[in-house]
């Protein structure tokens, strides 16, 4: 009984499975051709001119000409066109194997043939589901046209099927490995977006909350003291324009509906509070230069955020790490923001990892520039440059 109402579930499993392989679509912005490809192409062309000339045991001339051609010329193709790469170099390869199991001729293909699983491997990397599924049906359909044309045992013919499931293996399995990764890296950027959004749209709070507090002292003073009115007035100008600007930078920006609290976020002045008293390794220092006065609110959040990450990277990753100095200089143009830390080279931290995306998305956001990697000399830098008024691009 078990059996019986197991079957069809796995049949449907299958079938479900099957029918997303099918409407797979191709990976976006494959690389179009490149030097190294053409160089590929050279190299394997002069390779079976050599062997055409220096080898006695090959099939003839005309037909090694036809397999060599028909296996090289698609390859600087192979990522924008994997479909056609494949059927040219699989269906000509199987026209000539068939040619020479008919007329009997002796001898083997050139070694430039082996690219076939250069293309198999890109059919699998960059071909959408229906492509990547017609494309295997033409290399099923060679495999064993070859085998008989080459005569070879038992092994050779598992062999060369297990190398060609092999390299159509491979290709899949980078190719969703690439795409778990962009996922991973798009939910970083909307993560950092996200936060963003929640601490700009709590600094406009704030400030809507002060313009309603002074208008109400306005107008409860506006009959007594009609002077007083005019500073309430004033203030509430000044704050008006302080939101319009943080509202400005909110537009673009995802924000998730989430509670809020409407508080002040933290600023250039709480980056000091980051500093450490020596006692815990690695030792936190905190300098601050110039123009840090009256820095829109969204950038100086971001210049504690960018740090505080940052230190927190240089905890968890930075080997033999004893020092991070943090340095945050500002000018009438612009905040800059530099992390150092000593640790070793050693250190096995990740240009790529999602925590430096999301740094990287919110400076980008801000309209500003982010730049993390090894040091000249030792350690890891962290370097941000962004705008005063913190305008999105």
């Amino acid at each position: 009984m078990y059996r019986t109402r197991g079957l069809p579930r796995l049949i449907k499993v299958a079938t479900n499975a099957l029918r997303s392989l099918w409407a797979e679509p191709r990976p976006t912005n494959p690389p179009d051709r490149r030097l190294r490809d053409r160089a590929l192409v050279a190299v394997l062309i002069c390779w079976s001119v050599l062997e055409a000339v220096l080898r006695e045991d090959m099939a003839p001339l005309p037909l090694l000409l036809i397999a060599a051609l028909a296996v090289v010329a698609p390859l600087p193709w192979r990522r924008t066109h994997p479909l056609v790469a494949a059927v040219v170099a699989f269906s000509t390869v199987t026209v000539v194997d068939i040619v020479r199991v008919l007329t009997g001729s002796q001898g083997t293909l050139p070694s430039s043939v082996s690219a076939t699983l250069v293309i198999a491997y890109a059919l699998f990397r960059w071909g959408s589901g229906r492509e990547a599924a017609s494309g295997l049906g033409v290399i099923l359909l060679w495999l064993p046209i070859t085998c008989v044309a080459e005569s070879g045992s038992v092994t050779e013919t598992v062999a060369g099927y297990a190398f060609f499931l092999f390299a159509a293996a491979l290709g899949a399995a980078i190719r969703y490995r690439t795409k778990i990764r962009i996922r991973d890296i798009d939910q970083a950027k909307a993560r950092e977006r996200e936060l963003l959004a929640r601490e700009l749209h709590d600094t406009v709070a704030h400030h809507v909350s002060g313009i309603a507090i002074q208008a109400q002292a306005g107008r409860a003073i506006a009959a007594s003291h009609p002077e007083r009115a005019l500073e309430a007035l004033a203030v509430i100008e000044d704050a008006a324009t302080r939101t319009l600007t943080e509202l400005r930078a909110i537009v673009g920006v995802l924000r998730s509906p989430k509670d809020t609290e409407f508080a002040p976020q933290p600023g250039v002045a709480e980056v000091q509070q980051l500093a450490t008293d020596g006692r815990t390794r690695p030792c936190v220092e905190v300098t601050l230069f110039g123009e840090l006065e009256d820095l829109s609110p969204a950038v100086g959040a971001a210049i504690y955020r960018l740090a505080q990450e940052s230190i927190t990277n240089a905890r968890r990753h930075a080997r033999h790490a004893t020092r991070v100095t943090v340095a945050v200089t500002g000018d009438a143009d612009q905040v800059r923001l530099t992390i150092d830390d000593d640790g070793s080279a050693a250190g096995g931290r990740a240009p790529a990892g999602y925590g430096l995306v999301g740094m990287r998305e919110r400076a980008s956001l801000l309209g500003g520039t982010f730049h993390a990697g090894p040091a000249a000399e030792r350690g890891w830098r962290v370097e941000a440059v962004l705008p005063r008024t913190g305008t999105p691009r």
